[in-house]
């Protein structure tokens, strides 16, 4: 059947104007609302997502963790996410088990929510140091957390400071590396340490490259020490190479513990003529009584940051406690706007 603007446009004397409606498809429809940033924080570290709220402007959301009598872990978020773009403050610090599991509850629990996008910030990355079969029948717990967020429904993970770098190649989905190497410098260089008086010092091979790297931050020079390991918690420097006599030596590493590698490197350097021993590390695990052995400890400073949980009560008097939370602020914005993560350090932010 012809339409009536048709038979109306044939009948004599008769002027319709008919229109040609012509479609134009586009690749993409737009479409409110705008995206939403949202950050939320687990129990592990309430303090530095607060301070990473503080530096992006907003309040964290408002999320119900619980531990049941048996010990399971219940998560619900007390408000929508839907299409929101969601950020989960949780970082690895003890009881680790705990944390991770809660991790990966909020991450599952976003995902059954709708939610757009979900980063996983993970300012320690727990069993980091487990990346690799050192010995036969050993697992690779690092790659299992790494399966386990991806499982769960992690669409990106934003951490620092990885104890290896081939852990980012456990993930498929992309992994933002931060590192906390321009806020020492910064720091040491504020202090007056800085330039040919100061030696920068890589407590083994495996941090050698950072070390150089953090040496050209100060402008200062290069030492490596080489040590040995008659047991697991025990350690031996049985060589220095580079020139530190009367130098101020600033030894540094991703993570301390026991602290006992970083007191004998600094013991060691002191015999070889260093006027002075700094150290610097991005995770400040300090188990068991670390903390008093650095107090004890012959050390000009100890400077860390506080991707994990201070103690307050036993930190001695000569200890820095660097914030990371502007950083990791400024790269959530990043992330959220879609700019650049590597342009926060000029492209130098891989360092292994």
């Amino acid at each position: 059947m012809e339409s009536a603007t048709t038979e109306l446009a044939r009948l004599p004397g008769l002027e319709v104007a008919v229109e040609q409606t012509e479609l134009n498809p586009s690749h993409f429809l737009e479409r409110g609302p705008q995206k939403r940033l949202m950050v939320f924080a687990g129990r592990s570290h309430p303090e530095l997502a607060t301070r990473i709220a503080e530096q992006l402007g907003v309040e964290l959301g408002e999320i119900e963790l619980e531990t049941f009598a048996n010990g399971e872990t219940y998560c619900r978020y007390g408000e929508s996410v839907r299409g929101a773009d969601l950020f989960l403050v949780q970082t690895g610090c003890k009881p680790v088990d705990e944390y991770l599991m809660e991790l990966l509850l909020m991450i599952q629990a976003a995902k059954l929510a709708s939610a757009k996008r979900i980063t996983a910030v993970i300012p320690w990355f727990p069993y980091s140091r487990q990346d690799r079969k050192a010995k036969p029948r050993e697992p690779i717990s690092g790659r299992l957390v790494a399966d386990m967020l991806q499982l769960a429904g992690a669409d990106r993970v934003l951490t620092m400071d990885l104890h290896a770098g081939q852990i980012q190649g456990f993930f498929t989905i992309p992994v933002d590396h931060m590192t906390a190497l321009p806020l020492f410098a910064r720091h040491f260089r504020d202090l007056g340490l800085f330039g040919d008086g100061v030696v920068s010092v890589a407590p083994d091979a495996g941090r050698a490259k950072v070390a150089v790297r953090f040496g050209e931050m100060i402008d200062g020079g290069f030492a490596i020490m080489h040590k040995t390991r008659p047991a697991r918690d025990q350690v031996s420097v049985t060589e220095i190479t580079g020139r530190v006599r009367d130098k101020v030596a600033i030894v540094g590493d991703d993570i301390i513990t026991t602290g006992r590698t970083l007191l004998a490197g600094a013991h060691a350097l002191r015999e070889h003529g260093a006027t002075g021993v700094w150290v610097f590390a991005t995770h400040a695990l300090f188990s068991g009584d670390a903390l008093k052995r650095f107090g004890e400890a012959d050390l000009a400073g100890i400077v860390v940051t506080d991707t994990v949980p201070i103690e307050v009560v036993n930190r001695p008097a000569n200890m820095t406690v660097v914030s990371v939370s502007g950083l990791l602020a400024e790269t959530i914005m990043n992330v959220f706007a879609d700019d650049s993560v590597s342009a926060i350090f000029g492209g130098e932010n891989q360092l292994f």
